[in-house]
């Protein structure tokens, strides 16, 4: 495997594991900004992807003999951008679905059914009155 293969491996890899956990990642504590780019912190994208990437993981022992600098690193790798701007650029994928599985049936809101009455809730259980606290 060639250098930009395995770029585009890291990339892609990168903002699959991104895009899966995005929801923590944006609030963890690893966000730096380097070259104008906010990102996660180097170390945690290398740690991320030496378990994502197992081409990686042997080689990065050549590599921080060369460079000791994980920011450097990351951007010989090409792993150097906000990985939400990327994910924003990327056209709109279709899901696929596993083979043999069928797309599950998509319920239609019915428009005739009256609202819920106040005294129960969505599920059907009845909702039993606070009772008034009195402050002396």
């Amino acid at each position: 495997m060639n250098t930009e293969q395995l770029r585009q491996i890291l990339r892609q890899k990168w903002l699959d594991y991104y895009c899966e956990n995005r929801s923590w990642l944006v609030r963890l504590g690893v966000w730096v900004t380097y070259q104008g780019q906010r990102r996660p912190s180097s170390s945690f994208i290398l740690a991320t992807l030496a378990i994502l990437e197992p081409q990686l993981n042997q080689l990065l022992p050549l590599v921080v003999d060369l460079s000791s600098n994980p920011d450097r690193i990351v951007a010989a790798l090409g792993l150097n951008f906000n990985p939400d701007e990327a994910l924003e650029s990327l056209p709109e994928q279709p899901k696929m679905l596993p083979e043999g599985t069928q797309p599950a049936a998509v319920a239609k809101p019915n428009s005739a059914r009256p609202p819920l009455p106040r005294e129960m809730d969505e599920s059907g259980a009845s909702i039993r009155p606070r009772p008034k606290v009195h402050s002396l």
